[in-house]
């Protein structure tokens, strides 16, 4: 399995150590480096990337803020001297964290929980159902039969054609489960079913009477699966 990734890191001695055991991977598909945040959010707000190696002090924006405004579907390795950053990080749901200075050893390890991570999400791509834990249970949920899913706090609502169910299970966790191309995150707070879809006028999404946004986080690729000509 090739693994497309990047490094955000702004310290040059950092960064020369995380991409010499990069390249020791040859499934490892560098595609950029940066020690900059700004240009690291562009980059991942325009190309599909599998990992993303994120040091934390970043300076204009901590590497936890770069992560929440990219709205990357990407795995995240944390690589940071500092580990209070830890629970926030995970949180996130990053794949692993990694305390400076690691070993190659350590760091293998850590890119092998991905490699794990990202053959759930191929297999998820045949599914036509899934379960979701509600309250005490695991409920069965046919992918299509689910109209779009919305965030509420804590919680995550997935309106079906017959019912609404109630989960703690976040939208990352959902988004490996589900392929985009079936159900696919619009906005920080809600996911779609793209069969459902009734009309898409400027940045709203009509799904039966229900209006739902299209943040720019996520709009290109939106756009892109329903309608590659208008992305």
């Amino acid at each position: 399995m090739r693994i497309n990734c990047v490094i955000i890191e702004d310290e040059p001695l950092a960064m020369e150590r995380t991409k010499s055991y990069v390249l020791k991977l040859p499934h490892l598909q560098l595609l950029a480096t940066f020690d900059n945040s700004m240009e690291a959010l562009a980059f991942l707000k325009s190309n599909l990337v599998d990992l993303i190696f994120l040091d934390i002090n970043l300076g204009e924006i901590s590497g936890i803020q770069l992560l929440e405004a990219s709205g990357t579907k990407a795995e995240v390795i944390i690589t940071t001297a500092y580990n209070e950053y830890a629970l926030k990080g995970f949180e996130l749901n990053v794949t692993d964290y990694l305390l400076k200075p690691f070993t190659f050893e350590r760091f293998y390890q850590a890119v092998e929980r991905v490699e794990n991570e990202l053959s759930k999400s191929h297999v998820a791509g045949d599914k036509k159902f899934i379960f979701v834990k509600t309250e005490y249970r695991l409920e069965k949920i046919q992918l299509d039969e689910i109209l779009y899913i919305e965030g509420m706090r804590d919680y995550r609502r997935i309106h079906t054609v017959n019912k609404r169910i109630m989960t703690l299970q976040t939208f990352k966790d959902l988004e490996k489960e589900i392929p985009a191309s079936i159900i696919c995150r619009v906005h920080k707070s809600f996911m779609v079913s793209i069969a459902k879809i009734d009309s898409v006028e400027r940045d709203r999404i009509k799904i039966n009477e229900v209006y739902i946004p299209v943040s720019e986080t996520y709009k290109k690729t939106f756009l892109a699966l329903i309608h590659p000509s208008a992305s």
